[in-house]
């Protein structure tokens, strides 16, 4: 199983197995990066160029470990692992349900790629220290749901209607 530069476990045996579409790679098939970040890799940028800025996985014979700038992060907001959902609220410094767990980690190569999926912290602290899996068929720990139901029921509390009588009215009648 992929490790950590300290040691720990990150979950997968291979981090690319789990990975998908590039975060770089725009709908047409061209390479973000090379485009909005050419000063960056000019090296890189010049190539893309002279394929019209075509993505580097998007020959057949090659894959995204092939680009020195590949990189991932999933969209959704709730845990590979258990599933559980990200309940934010938007005015308090509360520490998130969901961390971004990184599945790869540079070793100082050209080819170091970002790949980060979302573990509930939770579930988190599980694969780094033990044997967990990110594909394990696990349930939400009960410490997690209850969490996240006490963020909904603040949710719920602030979207509650109350009428201006109700809130300003003392009682004095």
């Amino acid at each position: 199983m992929e490790k950590t530069p300290t040691g720990t476990s990150v979950g997968v045996d291979d981090p690319y197995a789990v990975a998908g579409r590039c975060d770089h790679l725009t709908d047409d098939g061209r390479c973000r990066y090379a485009l909005q970040h050419a000063g960056n890799d000019p090296e890189f940028a010049e190539a893309r160029r002279a394929e019209d800025y075509a993505c580097v996985a998007g020959d057949e014979d090659c894959d995204w470990r092939d680009c020195p700038h590949y990189r991932w992060t999933p969209r959704d907001r709730e845990c590979v692992r258990c599933g559980l959902e990200e309940v934010r609220m938007a005015h308090e410094d509360a520490r998130p349900l969901l961390e971004e767990h990184h599945l790869s980690y540079g070793d100082g190569s050209a080819t170091s790629h970002e790949i980060t999926v979302r573990l509930c912290r939770w579930c988190h602290a599980k694969v780094h220290d033990s044997f967990a899996r990110i594909d394990d068929d696990v349930s939400p720990d009960p410490e997690a749901i209850a969490a996240r139901e006490q963020r909904r029921g603040k949710e719920l509390d602030e979207m509650g209607f109350s009428s201006a009588r109700e809130r300003y009215d003392s009682g004095s009648e």
